[in-house]
Order: structure tokens, then C-alpha cells, then sequence
């Protein structure tokens, strides 16, 4: 007779006791090389012989000033693997299909981005394509028109989602008319970039010198650079990758009402400056954010989703920009609930800080976030997408292995402190996207303005 997990689960005493967490040893350090090529390429190779494949992962500063140049750059990420001088489309596929592997590429305001991956002794061939691609890339008229054509349509379908309007006008509110802004280009705008425009672009910003290449694999670190030396040594220019400007430092104030007629849900985009990842206060503050909102048993889900049914998600995260790092709490409620949301959200920001997590919930925070680094950091795609989100900050493989223990360090009285300095609810400003004829119960609760 079969029994069910309950019945299993259970005893003549009552529940059976889970069994406590194994002991987390300290990570080993992988094999790896840091080093700038001739041509101003910083390389990072790392040993991580998991399976017998290899990861790459290239990152470009691609910041412009031109209102028109995030139009320009979509059209360019999105035909820059159509076709070189030595490959057409078919050929650049077929030769990595071959291989066992693959390469993307996307932009945003910040980066020109290229992922890939192949079979180990597939690497070789994967470098080859990849520097085709940078060096040779010739952006044929059909090829772009149709790309341009596919943007446009995704762009306009785009535009017209919730989470897309909502985050549109909290950067706006942030930052103005910044270029950090413009994540994805008017779909007018991109109507308008022709084959011409791509080549001059390629040719002036998809540059060596201040780009990093990440590779993460089973293979020795030493030879890796050796090999991308070869592969990609000729390609070279007397630019320097263009980064961002400096951002301005987010300024606490009233939150925005944008008006959207009709709209049945409210979308909840709050904002406030934070610290860097190379701030000593950065892990109390990791640990305190997911205790309010990081994560699924937060503060702020228990509340407003398990407690109060007004939502079916709400997180709160750090972004990192080119500056610094902002915190940032997002939720879509029933229009209904907007200010009984808003109240709630502002009631929990203030809570952490008077109400500073127990030691059980400082312990469930500390395990998951430990057990979250480790296990994103455990197969090679997510070693080399981590190490590539650090480089640009200054931070790698090191901050990496030794923050699990960053975050044991910290006490409760850290992150209760963190909780005081970060949450208060008079640090944040942000949006609400929602139907006007809601906005009259959200201005009784104060420190909202109308956009």
C-alpha cells in the first residue's frame, strides 16, 4: 500500500523533523587568466570543466549621444549575424550548428552584447565566426531591410504593453532625457535607419579597446588566450568603446501619476538610490532587500499578495547602472486596490526599518541568498553571465568566489541598519501607471503629483 509525502512526512509525534543544512565549503578558485590583448580586448578565461563545452560571452561599451543612435544600434545587433564577406546567414549558422553551438546578439543604452557557446573542441571554430562577424560583417541592404522591418512590427506591439509604458516613464522620471533612457528606440525612429547608417555605426563603435570577452570552459586559460590572440588580434582601431555619461544621483520626491484610460491594473514602479556592489555595505543591504521584497516568502509578497490578494507579484531588486546601483520595487495591482497597494508598499518600506527582521528571517535571507549565487554560478553559461555582469563594475572572479562569505558575515543589526538607511519611504520617488479616475484615493495618501 502506498503512503502520500504527507503521510511520510509525519510520525506518531507529529512531523518528521527536516534534517539540518550540510556544511557549505568554501569554493574552490578555478584556473584563470585576466589579461588585456595588443589591441586593448580584456580576455578572462576560467577552467570550469562541468560538461565538455565552452562559454563566451563579449561585451561592448556602445553609449551615443545621438537621440537617433539606439535606433541605429537595435538594427545593428539584430543584423550583425546575418552575413559577412566570408559567410552568408546560412553559412554563419551551419558552421556553429556543426559544432554544437550558437551566438546572439542585443544591445541596450550601455552595451553591445554577443553570447555563445560550442563543444570544446569546437572553440576554435566559434572564435573564427565571432571574429567574422566583428571584423567582416558586411550589412546587406535586404538583409537590414528585413530585420529593420521585424524591429518595427515588435517595437509597435511592444509599446503597447503595460510593463513597457510603466517603465518608460519611471526612467523618464529619473533621468530625463539621459541616454540611459532610451532601452528601446520609437518605432519611427528605427523605420527610418537605413544599411548605411549600420556600416558607419559598426565601423566607428564596435570597437576592441575597452571591451571585455569572458570564456568559461573546459579548457586551460592559458591556451584559451593564446587562441583568441589569433582569432581576434586583427581586429583593431585607434577608438576607444564609447561608455555612458555619468548618471545623475536619483533624487527622493512625489510619485508620478500617469494617466492610462481604462487601464484595469495599476503598475508600481518605485525607485531609490542604492550602493554599488563594491560598497562594504553592499552585502547588509542584499540580504535586507530580499527580507522585504527579494524573493517569494518576503514582507512584501506575504502582504500584498498572500494577505491582502492585490497582486499576483511584487519584487524589489537592485539595478546596477553605469554610476552606481538604485533600488527598485515593481508590482501590478487591480486598478480597485491602487491605493490600498501604494499604502501597503509604503507601510511595509517603513516596517524594515522599525521592524528590523528576526533571526529566522535573517537566516532564510542568508541561506537563499547563498545558495542562489552558488547554484547561478554553478553550470558555465551561468559562471560566464555573472563574471561578464561584473567586469564592467571593476569586480571578478574573486569578488565573486569570496562574497558567499561576505554575506555569513553580516549580522542582524547590519542588515537592520541597511533596512533604516535604504527603505525609508522619503528616500523613494517612481510611477504609477493607472486609469485617471483612480488617482483622487492615491492623492488623499500625499507625495504623488499628477505627470
Amino acid at each position: 500500500m502506498s503512503r502520500t509525502a504527507e503521510q511520510i512526512g509525519r510520525t506518531e509525534l507529529g512531523p518528521r523533523p527536516l534534517p539540518p543544512l550540510g556544511e557549505q565549503r568554501p569554493a574552490t578558485r578555478p584556473a584563470a587568466v585576466d589579461t588585456v590583448l595588443a589591441n586593448g580586448l580584456r580576455v578572462l578565461a576560467v577552467r570550469h570543466p562541468t560538461v565538455p563545452m565552452v562559454e563566451v560571452r563579449l561585451r561592448v561599451p556602445f553609449a551615443g549621444a545621438d537621440p537617433l543612435h539606439a535606433a541605429r544600434a537595435e538594427v545593428l545587433a539584430s543584423a550583425l549575424l546575418t552575413g559577412t564577406e566570408r559567410r552568408d546567414r546560412v553559412a554563419v549558422d551551419t558552421e556553429l550548428a556543426l559544432v554544437g553551438g550558437e551566438l546572439s546578439a542585443g544591445v541596450d543604452p550601455e552595451l553591445l552584447s554577443l553570447s555563445g557557446n560550442a563543444l570544446a573542441d569546437g572553440f576554435d571554430t566559434l572564435l573564427d565566426v565571432l571574429g567574422d562577424v566583428l571584423t567582416g560583417a558586411v550589412y546587406r541592404d535586404d538583409e537590414v531591410l528585413g530585420e529593420r522591418e521585424r524591429l518595427v512590427e515588435r517595437i509597435t506591439v511592444a509599446e503597447s504593453q503595460p510593463s513597457v509604458i510603466a517603465r518608460k516613464a519611471l526612467q523618464r522620471h529619473r533621468y530625463g532625457d539621459h541616454p540611459f533612457t532610451r532601452e528601446m528606440p520609437e518605432a519611427a525612429d528605427v523605420a527610418g535607419v537605413d544599411a548605411g547608417e549600420v556600416r558607419s555605426l559598426h565601423a566607428a563603435s564596435v570597437v576592441p579597446r575597452g571591451a571585455v570577452l569572458v570564456v568559461v570552459g573546459d579548457l586551460d586559460p592559458e591556451d584559451v588566450v593564446s587562441r583568441v590572440e589569433r582569432a581576434l588580434g586583427g581586429w583593431s582601431s585607434e577608438r576607444s568603446a564609447v561608455v555612458l555619461p555619468q548618471l545623475p544621483e536619483l533624487t527622493p520626491g512625489p510619485l508620478r501619476l500617469v494617466g492610462r484610460a481604462g487601464a484595469v491594473q495599476s503598475q508600481f514602479r518605485l525607485s531609490a538610490q542604492a550602493i554599488p556592489r563594491t560598497d562594504p555595505g553592499y552585502a547588509a543591504l542584499q540580504l535586507a532587500n530580499l527580507a522585504f521584497g527579494g524573493f517569494f516568502s518576503s514582507r512584501l509578497v506575504e502582504n500584498i499578495r498572500e494577505d491582502k490578494g492585490y497582486t499576483y507579484h511584487a519584487r524589489s531588486y537592485s539595478e546596477f547602472t553605469p554610476s552606481g546601483a538604485t533600488l527598485l520595487v515593481e508590482t501590478d495591482t487591480a486598478g480597485a486596490v491602487t491605493a490600498g497597494a501604494l499604502l501597503e508598499i509604503r507601510y511595509e518600506l517603513a516596517r524594515l526599518g522599525i521592524k528590523p527582521p528576526s533571526e529566522s528571517e535573517v537566516e532564510t535571507v542568508r541561506q537563499y541568498a547563498v545558495g542562489l549565487l552558488l547554484t547561478s554560478t554553478a553550470s558555465q553559461g551561468g559562471l560566464a553571465s555573472q563574471l561578464s555582469g561584473l567586469v564592467p563594475f571593476g569586480l571578478g572572479l574573486d569578488w565573486l568566489l569570496e562574497h558567499p562569505e561576505r554575506i555569513r558575515a553580516v549580522t542582524a543589526e547590519q542588515i537592520a541598519d541597511a533596512g533604516r538607511r535604504f527603505f525609508a519611504p522619503t528616500r523613494f520617488t517612481g510611477v504609477v501607471v493607472g486609469d485617471p479616475d483612480g488617482f483622487d484615493a492615491l492623492e488623499l495618501l500625499g507625495d504623488v503629483t499628477r505627470g
